[in-house]
């Protein structure tokens, strides 16, 4: 009998991917849209049978312990599924090529969000929902990576925890035997509260006005931080306000890995206010828009107008959303934001959404970007310096733990603030190099590396950004959306020699 778990991490993911198949299969089939119905089961079958006979062929062999071996399958994973999951849509979509199909698939299993398809009526009902699928996948997937891969290799965030608890390593081990059971088990721990937070938003934008089919496919969409929806944004939904009240509540679950393991230091809810993670992105919503209704408060003072309780309460709440979802890079607009937008500079806008998806949400969760503990060690250090500019003798309290994060740590997060921005550069210049221009190309950039595939399209631009993109132009955004969502210091650490010497 077959050992599941102890099979290699890209055969255990790609049983998952056939598995999932069979989901768009049987909403076609209950749409009485028998093409597309068989379409699924036919790749999904066959895609199971490949990945059931390579499995029986691995099983039992010794495979080699290496640290880096995992995190060497799980960018496997990236490179090669999308090829798997693209093809029902190449089939079904005549205008999407195989390189169209692979660039839509990983742009949702990156929980990225770009899209080919600017209209929503250019995709039937089924290729929406295996979309958002994907998508739902693809963040329930890097939190579980994140918990058995990158905290034990100590990356994607978890070196700061490191450096908190005393140690100084930023590189840790892994047992390679017993990764495939650790994923299996994080799983299981993960799997009930991240399936059961999407059901209960689904109900909750259902009962609000949402169609069954949008309700799910946007309460995926917002778990996931992928930014997948079949009619253009939340914006569009029926749900209206009460709709953006409910995915503003949930968006909270991309903020504080604490949301989706209950684990020991997170005993109950009462210490979510001690999160650093959470209260940064309090403090972005609540600054960023008080900041946004001043200005806009003293541009209509100054044209002669009066000012509006209704208007103001609509600027504040569509700018605390829109900052919201961008800050944990699901990409969601507001509708009263176009309204606010506005009343920006275009330029101002645009930089506004590029630093928030950039920062990005919290550590281990489903949110890409730099990550708010990161930006928090950083702030740490640097209101520690402007103090002792004017008391040189001071002592920095908090406790030890506070003073390793506030040192190191802000040490180790600035290095991979460089990290980033030298990756920003080199995407920059590449996508330049295929004919883009140079603005088009660094929000194209920011939107690949912080995962936040909306930006593009909610940045000024009147094209989806990527429709009319060139076949070299989507390479390389592939390569910046994998980038983006292993983070940069992990795929260094694949292309260090330590690795390849082995």
């Amino acid at each position: 009998m077959i050992q599941f778990g102890k099979q290699p991490l890209l055969v255990i993911f790609a049983m998952v991917a056939a598995v999932a198949m069979y989901v768009p299969m049987l909403h076609a089939a209950w749409l009485e849209m028998w093409p597309v119905a068989r379409s699924f089961l036919y790749h999904g079958t066959f895609f199971l049978l490949v990945t059931f006979m390579i499995a029986l062929a691995v099983d039992g062999r010794i495979r080699r312990r290496s640290p880096d071996v995992p995190l060497f399958e799980v960018l496997l994973a990236y490179l090669l599924l999308p090829a798997l999951l693209g093809a029902p849509l190449a089939h079904l979509s005549p205008s999407a090529g195989l390189l169209d199909a692979y660039f839509e698939m990983l742009s949702c299993l990156t929980t990225t969000g770009m899209t080919q398809f600017g209209e929503p009526g250019a995709l039937a009902e089924p290729l929406h929902l295996w979309r958002s699928l994907v998508g739902w996948l693809g963040g329930f997937f890097i939190v579980v990576v994140a918990f058995a891969v990158f905290a034990p290799l100590r990356i994607g965030g978890f070196e700061m925890q490191a450096v908190a608890q005393g140690s100084t390593e930023t590189s840790g081990q892994i047992g390679y035997a017993n990764i495939s059971e650790s994923i299996a088990r994080r799983a299981r721990q993960i799997a009930p509260i991240y399936v059961g937070i999407t059901l209960c938003l689904t109900v909750m934008l259902t009962f609000v006005g949402d169609r069954n089919f949008v309700a799910l496919t946007h309460a995926m969409s917002v778990i996931s931080t992928s930014g997948v929806s079949p009619v253009g944004g939340i914006k569009n939904s029926g749900s209206g306000f009460l709709g953006e009240v409910l995915v503003f509540l949930f968006l909270i679950f991309a903020v504080s890995r604490h949301c989706l393991t209950f684990d020991r230091t997170f005993r109950n809810w009462i210490d979510f206010k001690r999160d650093k993670e959470a209260n940064l992105a309090l403090f972005f919503v609540v600054v960023i828009s008080i900041l946004i209704g001043v200005r806009v408060l003293v541009v209509s003072i100054d044209s002669g107008g009066r000012p509006d309780p209704d208007a103001m309460f609509r600027l504040l709440w569509g700018s605390a959303f829109t900052v919201l979802s961008f800050l944990t890079t699901t990409g969601f607009e507001s509708s009263f934001w176009e309204s606010d937008l506005q009343r920006l500079t275009p330029e101002t806008g645009r930089l506004l959404l590029m630093g928030l998806a950039a920062a990005g949400g919290g550590v281990a969760t489903t949110a890409g970007g730099i990550k708010l503990l990161r930006i928090y060690a950083v702030y740490k250090q640097g209101r520690r310096e402007l103090t002792r500019l004017g008391y040189p003798n001071s002592v920095g309290g908090a406790g030890d733990r506070a003073r390793m994060l506030r040192r190191q740590g802000a040490y180790v997060a600035w290095i991979l603030l460089m990290l980033f921005v030298i990756a920003l550069a080199f995407s920059i210049l590449a996508l330049s190099a295929t004919g883009i221009e140079f603005e088009r190309s660094f929000v194209l950039a920011v939107a690949g590396l912080s995962n936040t595939g909306p930006l593009a399209t909610l940045a000024g631009f009147e094209t989806t950004g990527f429709v009319d993109l060139t076949n070299s132009a989507k390479i390389i955004l592939c390569l910046v959306m994998i980038v983006g969502r292993l983070e940069v210091l992990a795929v260094f650490s694949l292309l260090g020699h330590r690795y390849w010497r082995k």
